[in-house]
């Protein structure tokens, strides 16, 4: 398995194989072909190969995948077969809405703390069970949850400031809904979802291509 040389594509194709193939379960299918599982994530065969040729031989020449046992093996390579313990900052109205996302916890993400700086918010228990505490106890908070990935639901302003603090808490992972860059230590990874470019490549697309 040649982790260090796998694409960010392939990994981001592999979430598709996995939500695609618990549809298929549910649906009860138990085998699955890579050109079914290819049609059902818009890509081709081959491509679905060689994805997960990059992890071993999961499938039977020309009876294709066993469904749930692929769906465990996607777990294990995303290390999605664990719960990851989130911490939010920015309890705005995006902030509130992905703490009551259910996805997240079914997916084996919990948020186990939520932070604002506004005083009118500290304190106040919301509807997930969680009380916002003052982000000046994020330190604290990130050690005796064990918080591994930090969610940035903040104005851009204070973004970058959100993203420092969470480093010095040795948070290496972060979630950026903030639309704007955040920088951070090489040791840290971020995920930027910003919204906006997404809605850049969807005029594009319907200006040029239908």
């Amino acid at each position: 398995m040649k982790t260090g040389k796998i694409p960010k594509a392939t990994i981001t194709r592999l979430s598709f194989y996995y939500r695609q193939l618990e549809l298929l379960e549910f649906d009860g299918y138990r085998m699955v072909s890579s050109e079914k599982l290819a049609w059902l994530c818009q890509v081709n065969p081959a491509q679905v190969r060689k994805d997960l040729g990059y992890f071993g031989e999961f499938g039977v020449r020309g009876v294709g995948y066993d469904v749930i046992d692929l769906q465990q093996e996607i777990k294990k390579i995303l290390a999605v077969n664990r719960n990851w313990n989130m911490g939010i900052v920015g309890i705005g109205n995006l902030g509130s809405a992905l703490l009551q996302h259910q996805n997240f916890p079914t997916r084996g993400f919990s948020f186990v703390a939520a932070f604002d700086s506004d005083e009118n918010k500290i304190g106040k228990v919301l509807s997930s069970g969680l009380m916002i505490k003052d982000i000046r106890d994020l330190k604290e908070t990130v050690k005796e949850l064990n918080i591994e990935i930090g969610v940035i639901t903040t104005p851009p302003s204070v973004a970058q400031g959100v993203a420092d603090i969470f480093s010095e808490a040795q948070v290496n992972a972060l979630l950026n809904f903030s639309p704007t860059q955040i920088h951070v230590p090489e040791t840290c990874l971020v995920e930027n979802i910003d919204f906006t470019i997404k809605l850049d490549i969807l005029t594009y697309k319907l200006k040029n291509e239908i």
